[in-house]
């Protein structure tokens, strides 16, 4: 079983435990190839973080039936490669696919182990998305609602007037600009306050609530146009913690970590305000974002325990049509029939496979119709080729997502 599970190399970037100190990871970009083949499995010693408790309860048993998966054919941009070729070059750290509720394949790469905790970039807004759901099941927040009733500081914002729907859809029309690599953008006072960069001026926002209290421009009506923004997925976090009066990081744990029987503790990125950046900063172990995957297969019932409302979830996978209409953008080089909702990403109108994608090739493909799930967690370079490395992604899950199901 251990060869089975794991097929471990080591990382091609690593700091030598024979000499301290050298080389260096630099204060800014520690998060970017090539450094992110290390960073990315060791976030907590780069930027502050909370802990989130998987609770005293056992782990959730997670069966395994180990399948060859290696010689499985995929096509993409008409090139036939097989798994084997793919987990290789596409500089996977992990990846595990559950088939009708078992562990398929479990692989470790790259010096990634069992135990060790992987950062999920923007998977982490699905985690959110789901925690989101369990609160308005307990009627603590109304989607419908305008963000400015749980955020009134946000009246003079171009927030004023936005539904907390929208914000889960990113149909809000508030200006933020990027990307995160270009001075004096948005998206870079983001990476500044949540830690990730050095302050680049006096005047940036020291804490992610001040940057908002800085967006004030709008560049679409609310409601009518999707576009992606990061950043916006904060603003559950907030609303989250006003709805609730508690820690992000201590109700992850006490609603869904706990409950879904985690087998280790999980950790999140806070900004400097002790803010969690329930954006990008989650970060867990292999076999935990599976059970998570898990729990969605099993809409919201896991470990004995409805932990999520499955209205909410059934809600999640159909998508209206509007959102379909409005999709667009990079986006739709790898998910052309796609749409974005409850901070999920849905595959088609047909089939209703959604999915969790993060920067750098973190994944989670969740098809209940196959009783499929299959987690990524990669660092790749930042080479401008994302878009081709998604459609290959999703091409390769594919092609194992229906070489199971026929079997």
């Amino acid at each position: 079983m251990e060869n089975e599970m794991m097929n471990d190399t080591s990382p091609d970037w690593q700091p030598d435990p024979m000499e301290p100190g050298a080389p260096m990871i630099p204060q800014k970009g520690w998060d970017l190839s090539p450094y992110n083949r290390w960073t990315f499995q060791r976030i907590r010693e780069f930027v502050p973080t909370a802990q989130i408790w998987r609770g005293q309860g056992p782990a959730l048993p997670l069966p395994r039936h180990i399948t060859d998966i290696d010689g499985i054919e995929f096509e993409v941009a008409g090139r036939r490669s097989i798994i084997r070729e793919f987990l290789d070059s596409s500089f996977t750290d992990g990846f595990l696919v559950l088939s009708r509720g078992q562990v398929a394949i479990e692989r470790y790469m790259n010096g990634f182990t069992p135990h060790c905790q992987h950062v999920a970039m923007s998977v982490s807004k699905s985690i959110t998305g789901t925690v989101f759901g369990i609160l308005v099941d307990k009627g603590l927040i109304d989607t419908d609602s305008l963000v400015t009733r749980y955020l009134p500081e946000l009246e003079s914002t171009a927030y004023r007037g936005a539904t907390v729907q929208h914000v889960l859809d990113m149909t809000a029309g508030a200006l933020v600009t990027g990307p995160y690599t270009k001075s004096g953008t948005h998206a870079e006072m983001l990476m500044v306050a949540a830690g990730w960069r050095p302050k680049a001026f006096p005047d940036y926002p020291q804490t992610t609530w001040q940057l908002f209290l800085k967006l004030t421009e709008q560049e679409a009506p609310h409601g009518e146009r999707f576009e992606y923004r990061s950043l916006e997925n904060n603003l559950l976090g907030f609303i989250i913690q006003r709805a609730s009066g508690k820690r992000f990081a201590d109700l992850v744990s006490t609603e869904l970590w706990a409950p879904m029987g985690a087998e280790e503790d999980a950790y999140i990125t806070v900004d400097g305000g002790g803010f969690a950046c329930t954006d990008g900063g989650f970060n867990a172990t292999l076999r935990d974002y599976a059970r998570f995957a898990l729990l969605h297969l099993r809409s919201g019932n896991l470990n004995g325990k409805q932990i999520v409302p499955s209205e909410w979830i059934e809600k999640t996978r159909r998508a209206d049509n509007d959102l379909f209409r409005m999709f667009g953008g990079e986006e739709r080089a790898y998910l052309p029939k796609g749409a974005y909702h409850n901070t999920f990403w849905i595959e088609n109108p047909e089939r209703r496979a959604y999915m969790s994608l993060g920067h750098g090739g973190q994944t989670i493909y969740i098809d209940p119709q196959t009783d499929f799930a299959a987690v990524k967690l990669s660092c790749w370079p930042d080479d401008g080729k994302s878009s081709d490395r998604w459609v290959e992604d999703l091409a390769a899950i594919h092609g194992i997502r229906d070489a199971l199901a026929s079997r």
